[in-house]
């Protein structure tokens, strides 16, 4: 596992309620040897981290009131207000969470990020804010890792690395078979040095003849399609050789979700959560979980490692046990050779498993037909147009305009950590192939700061607004409205209408709903077809939290004095991470939508042309 690090945080799915996605990427600490773990059946709720106030103890002397102090008092006050509020949002999570509502769990670990981040506060100077945003992260990442393991509604289950299984397991010498597998390496080619040895045969016995360790090495070499062009290109411009992509089979199986629930190593990689090599993570995103960015990564780490020893064993271990970690080995014993190393038992049990498993599955990848792998079938390589955006979005929307499923959407953009891009901050989102005319165009009629609600929607037979606007929690007049639709007119197949959700008519008195025992900010919110966040808003809510009694209202109240509004928002994200707050040049007006129905000449399916790759991560 790498040394570089990125955090692990997972979509969250407004569309299934049983599910709190998570994406996560991880590697190992020098210190420790931290191989990808199996993910627990059961997360527990870990406690945040309480950071303790700095100038809490820094009073003053009597009679003295400097404008510095006062301001330190402030500033650390306010400080000490967010973390507050953010803990108790969080809370709020677990309750729910452990309560099996995790539709709630999700809005409330969501919201207890969106209070550090929209704070107004530089996260990333200010060490007690930072400390915070990783604990809460590092939080809400371990209790969502149960989840992830058995699948989140949008992203598959994760499977054990095949190390993983073979951890305990002690390899007998032989060798006949270490003769006859001597003999086949001869005719094996590869850019990097194998050999054979007890050690390496024990492990091609293992993925041989262990149902489970063939199974797994299968998939993996499977799942290596999606990727294996991306990453051969990655290892070539750094020099590295070609064959060490199989050390993804060992890291993660080719599974850019893959968690490490004992270190919080995650990704394809297995990279920790530092941000270093260039990998960003905030509170929208964490680049450990894209393959592109995290391969090119590994690339680089793997050329330093072995310029810094001068031998790829070597380098290989240092990634998975941490190069100061070897290097006091080598200075302990003298010997600047792996296998040494292994004979003289001066690395962990875990580290002498993972360069010979890797060798194994190296020889047995280029030897298919010996190794009953010759029928496999690689997964279809991941391919997708791409549209740089700096305006949230919502994954849901990309979905209707692009024709595609919201699980594939999901698959080509691991990254994010949310069911939406970021706000005010340039994010490369990967959409199906051939769709990226027909993205932009649908995109023009939906103004920019309602593309986290607003909906698309292509007519189908025998839809009418009404049916429409229940499936989709609009209303009617509102798509009308939207869409130019006169009185008495209706839909015809193929139309293209954008959907207006949960937008109240301007002028109409305030509803109010009293809060009964066992609702919360969401059940209300699906009552009454209005978001969460529109709930917390108008009823100036920090938490998703609501007693038995309150009066909420659940339609925006009337604005005496239209237009005088100020956007509140303006600064979310940017403070999380500055290597990735580059905003786009060129910024899109909100276009308000046409007057006119457009009705589509071509049938739904036709309109918008899908990838012939279904990348499904």
């Amino acid at each position: 596992m790498a040394q570089i690090n990125l955090l692990n945080i997972v979509r969250r799915s407004a569309l299934v309620a049983a599910c709190v996605p998570l994406v996560m990427l991880a590697g190992c600490p020098e210190n420790q040897a931290a191989a990808p773990g199996k993910l627990p059946a059961q997360a527990t709720a870990p406690a945040l981290t309480k950071a303790t106030n700095t100038n809490s103890g820094q009073t003053p002397q009597p009679g003295i009131t400097t404008t510095k102090s006062v301001d330190n008092a402030a500033k650390a006050y306010k400080v000490q207000q967010v973390i507050n509020q953010a803990e108790q949002t969080y809370r709020s999570g677990v309750d729910n969470y452990r309560a099996g509502h995790l539709d709630a769990a999700r809005v409330d670990f969501d919201s207890a990020v969106d209070l550090m981040l929209t704070s107004g506060m530089d996260l990333k100077t200010d060490p007690q804010l930072a400390d915070e945003f990783d604990h809460l992260l590092n939080a809400v990442n371990s209790l969502e890792m149960a989840a992830l393991k058995q699948g989140n509604g949008f992203s598959p289950a994760i499977e054990a690395a095949p190390l993983d299984a073979a951890n305990e397991v002690t390899f007998p010498s032989n060798p006949a078979l270490n003769a006859q597998l001597a003999a086949e390496l001869k005719n094996t080619q590869s850019d990097f040095p194998l050999v054979i040895n007890d050690y390496v045969a024990g492990f091609i016995s293992y993925f041989s003849n262990s149902q489970g360790g063939h199974a797994h090495l299968l998939r993996s070499l499977e799942r290596a399609g999606k990727y294996k062009d991306m990453i051969s290109k990655n290892l070539r411009d750094q020099g590295v050789p070609q064959d060490l992509i199989y050390l993804a089979v060992a890291e993660s199986g080719f599974q850019p979700q893959a968690l490490n629930a004992h270190s919080g190593a995650g990704g394809m990689w297995q990279f920790m959560p530092t941000g270093a090599y260039g990998l960003a993570r905030n509170g929208w995103f964490d680049e450990r979980f894209d393959p592109q960015k995290s391969s090119l990564a590994y690339a680089r780490y793997m050329k330093t490692l072995y310029n810094q020893f001068g031998d790829w064993y070597l380098a290989m271990a240092a990634y998975n046990w941490g190069p100061g970690n070897v290097q006091r080995a080598v200075m302990r014993t003298g010997y600047a050779d792996f296998w040494e190393l292994y004979r003289r038992n001066v690395l962990p049990g875990e580290t002498k498993n993972y360069v010979p498993g890797i060798i194994a599955a190296i020889i047995m990848s280029k030897n298919p037909a010996q190794y009953g792998l010759d029928k496999m079938v690689p997964d279809l390589a991941v391919v997708s147009d791409t549209v740089t955006v700096d305006y949230a979005i919502d994954l849901r929307l990309v979905a209707d305009v692009t024709g595609a499923s919201l699980q594939e959407i999901v698959a080509l953009n691991p990254s994010l950590l949310r069911m939406t891009t970021p706000r005010d901050m340039s994010f490369d989102l990967h959409i199906p192939v051939g769709t990226h005319d027909v993205f932009a165009a649908r995109l023009k009629d939906i103004p920019e700061e309602k593309r986290t609600s607003w909906r698309f929607h292509i007519a189908h037979q025998g839809e009418s607004l009404e049916t429409i606007a229940t499936a989709l929690h609009a209303s009617p007049s509102q798509i009308s409205e939207a869409n130019g639709i006169t009185a008495g007119e209706t839909v015809d197949p193929g139309d293209e209408l954008v959907i207006p959700v949960a937008i109240a008519s301007a002028g109409v008195r305030p509803q109010r709903y009293t809060v009964r025992r066992n609702d919360t900010l969401v059940t209300v919110a699906d009552r009454f077809n209005v978001s969460v966040e529109q709930l917390r808003r108008w009823n100036h809510l920090s938490s998703n939290t609501v007693k038995p009694g309150r009066l909420l209202a659940v339609a925006e109240p009337v604005k005496l004095a239209p237009g005088t509004r100020v956007r509140g928002r303006a600064s979310r994200g940017r403070t999380a991470s500055s290597a990735t707050a580059t905003r786009v040049s060129t910024r899109k007006s909100n276009v308000k939508p046409t007057s006119t129905k457009k009705r589509s000449t071509t049938k739904p399916k036709s309109a918008s042309p899908k990838s012939k790759s279904k990348a499904a991560l």
